[in-house]
């Protein structure tokens, strides 16, 4: 599958160890690398659809000093969609608002009638990016109606992972532009370690100490590394099924 990595501060934190480290899990993930910075106040984002140690680009990126205090990271192994820059994550879209919201995603969609229409509409193939856009027009139907505010937005992202939840593998950080939604329904699917005004989210610890498993089946949101949100628990956790999975495979292969 692929990695997630994700920073929410109250200040503008030092990165440059932190995602050398989780980079170098590509070894594992060589389908794609992506970086999304968003303290400029928009997310500015860089990924190739290559090994992120293979990539003399990242490597020459990663001697920069790279300070945020929002950001967000992706390494691919590809489970639908084929090793292209369209589905590399992470990805982006603008709600009818303006607001620019950005996904990472580690999982799988088995199970999404109301995902099917995009389709035809999104630019790559990967069912991430169906997430994203679903959630972004469900956005708009509540800017439609003025009633996407803060609190509304919660809402729904909650609601969304509760109905994305049952049968699928559902870990993902998304950011927009004020808020960082994180959800995992698999049994250390992400970890997080907390210091003083920061929160540093990863699939697999990136170093030897601090960490824990984020607790599960529940949408967890930060604000400046403040969590203002936590949602009552579902039951959608997800098992893995390497007969589903290897169906999924072949589906797509045949794209």
């Amino acid at each position: 599958m692929c990695e997630i990595f994700g920073i929410t501060a109250d200040r503008k934190v030092h990165a440059n160890e932190l995602l050398r480290e989780f980079f170098s899990h590509s070894c594992e993930h060589r389908d794609g690398w992506g970086l999304a910075v968003f303290d400029a106040g928009y997310p500015e984002v860089e990924k190739e659809p290559v090994t992120a140690e293979k990539s003399a680009y990242l490597m020459a990126r990663l001697e920069e000093s790279i300070d945020a205090a929002h950001m967000a990271a992706h390494i691919r192994r590809a489970t639908s969609g084929v090793q292209e820059y369209d589905n590399t994550h992470p990805f982006v879209k603008r709600d009818s608002s303006g607001r620019m919201w950005t996904l990472v995603h580690n999982g799988h969609i088995f199970e999404g009638p109301m995902l099917r229409k995009y389709l035809s509409e999104q630019r790559g193939s990967t069912d991430s990016e169906r997430i994203l856009c679903y959630i972004v027009d469900e956005i708009d139907r509540l800017s439609a109606a003025d009633t996407a505010g803060e609190d509304a937005r919660i809402v729904l992202v909650d609601q969304l992972c509760r109905e994305l939840s049952p049968e699928n593998k559902l870990n993902f950080i998304l950011f927009d532009g004020e808020l960082m939604y994180v959800h995992t329904n698999e049994p250390g699917g992400v970890h997080v370690r907390s210091c003083s005004g920061s929160k540093v989210f990863s699939t697999k610890p990136l170093t030897a100490d601090g960490w824990e498993e984020l607790p599960i089946n529940r949408l967890h949101v930060y604000k400046d590394a403040e969590e203002i949100y936590t949602g009552d628990p579902h039951e959608s956790t997800y098992v893995a099924d390497r007969a589903k999975e290897q169906e999924l495979y072949i589906n797509y292969s045949m794209l």
